[in-house]
């Protein structure tokens, strides 16, 4: 095999295509892994800035496992890329809260806390509840021949009180779904599985840690990894893929190619008009507030809060630039046994990227400041006894998404078309990560994994 041929190029840096990098080095297949940044990670990377390195796109770690429980998708994650749990030094949450107008939830990784949350709350509704759980719970939610179903016309004929409907698929939503108020069933049950049932947890570290884990396993088996390699197109001969052409104008071969830049952007690779309705409508600003105290200082138990404005939770493109009737407010380093160091508080709200796109530069920086300012009365809002000097503060628009990772609009969650088996209509060439249909950092991976075993491994 000549040195520019690959048995799989993979594009993209980010958690699956490292994690499929990693099994099929394992198995000693030839791989290059192209990445148009400078650094790893994709939509989970981190950056430094003024000496403190801050993650990016990671809040928490879904899918939380303990050491001895291999079942989950944590443990066959772990098992598949052979890399041991004590690596990631995991912390657990302390509690995360859902908090509308008229009422809040709290949850931990211990499912009955939930549970007597809703007993509280909502009586009414407990064994619905109970049931709902069950129906999960043994709900094949990764078969590849699953139909697409409304998750919320499923949920809703066990859960009758629509405020407990809405707080349900908040946390589950803004969180997963490329769809506007509602999502794909089986992506509902990833997701409700990996926040309620399983829970949060973040590597000592943060997503540092999980991407040098990564880079090292994967280079150690002979993995190639080119950085500021952006591709600008992929190669087919009679509707089979023969490899990419990058930026530079470089041309590398391969047998196969996995494609975790999204289902539009790999349409677009393939030379094909940009195709409006797959790309997803769903995009964020995130402010960033570092502060010389921990939260556990002044009393805050909260790891994560997911507040909504009202009874009813509009999960979609806003109207305007950003809305700041709804939010996530992650404390960064407010999860169990976290001792040392700054506070880090994450305000993430929905946002247009068309507006934000269409701004002169400084009607740009202006309404970050906005955003800034809107954010710092929100924490102050959910967090009466918050306080500290804040040492810095960063606001990432949809805009930041799309330039540092070329998702058309900045859109976290990519399309609203899903592809569960990874197939394109070119042979050889498949998706893996967010448009495959898995969710979270652990579900990319375990899509990176799933796709490199079906489609390369097993051929």
């Amino acid at each position: 095999m000549s040195k520019n041929t690959y048995d799989c190029i993979i594009i993209g840096a980010g958690m699956s295509g490292l994690a499929a990098g990693i099994r099929l080095a394992m198995f000693d297949k030839k791989v290059c892994i192209l990445e148009s940044h400078s650094i790893a990670g994709g939509l989970n990377s981190y950056y430094q800035r003024k000496g403190f390195l801050l993650d990016v796109g990671l809040h928490a770690l879904t899918n939380f496992a303990h050491p001895k429980e291999k079942k989950g998708p944590l443990g066959k994650l772990l098992k598949q890329l052979r890399i041991p749990y004590e690596s990631l030094h995991l912390k657990e949450q302390i509690q995360s809260r859902i908090v509308f107008d008229q009422t809040s939830l709290t949850f931990t990784n211990d499912l009955s806390i939930l549970m007597a949350e809703v007993e509280r709350v909502f009586p009414q509704e407990l064994d619905h509840f109970v049931e709902l759980i069950q129906y999960i719970k043994n709900y094949d939610e990764l078969s590849y021949n699953n139909k697409y179903l409304s998750a919320k016309d499923v949920v809703s004929t066990f859960i009758k009180s629509p405020l407990l409907l809405e707080m349900i698929f908040c946390p589950v939503l803004i969180y997963g779904s490329a769809w506007e108020n509602d999502m794909d069933f089986s992506q509902f049950v990833i997701m409700f599985k990996s926040i309620f049932l399983e829970g949060f947890s973040r590597p000592a570290g943060g997503v540092r840690t999980i991407i040098n884990l990564l880079i090292e396993k994967f280079e150690s088996l002979g993995g190639e990894i080119k950085y500021r390699h952006p591709v600008e197109r992929i190669l087919t001969l009679n509707k089979t893929v023969t490899g990419i052409e990058t930026k530079k104008g470089e041309v590398i071969h391969a047998k196969k190619v996995l494609s975790s830049a999204g289902l539009a952007e790999t349409h677009l690779l393939l030379g094909k008009e940009k195709n409006e309705s797959l790309v997803g409508r769903m995009a964020f600003t995130e402010t960033i507030l570092l502060t010389d105290h921990l939260p556990k200082s002044f009393g805050v138990e909260d790891t994560i809060i997911f507040y909504n404005k009202g009874d009813y939770y509009q999960y979609r493109c806003p109207d305007k630039l950003y809305d700041p009737s709804s939010a996530v407010l992650c404390l960064t380093n407010n999860f169990k046994d976290d001792q040392e160091g700054h506070g880090i508080y994450r305000v993430t709200n929905m946002a247009n990227y068309d507006f934000w796109k269409s701004l002169e530069r400084n009607t740009y920086k202006e309404k970050k400041l906005e955003v800034l300012e809107s954010s710092k009365e929100l924490v102050k809002t959910l967090i009466p006894s918050w306080t500290g000097e804040i040492l810095l503060t960063d606001v990432f628009t949809p805009t930041t998404i799309k330039k540092y990772t070329r998702h058309e609009k900045g859109c976290v969650y990519g399309s609203p078309e899903k592809k569960k088996d990874g197939r394109t209509d070119i042979k050889n060439l498949y998706l893996c990560g967010t448009d495959q249909g898995f969710l979270g950092v652990v579900g990319a991976m375990l899509s990176g994994i799933s796709m490199a075993n079906l489609h390369v491994l097993m051929d």
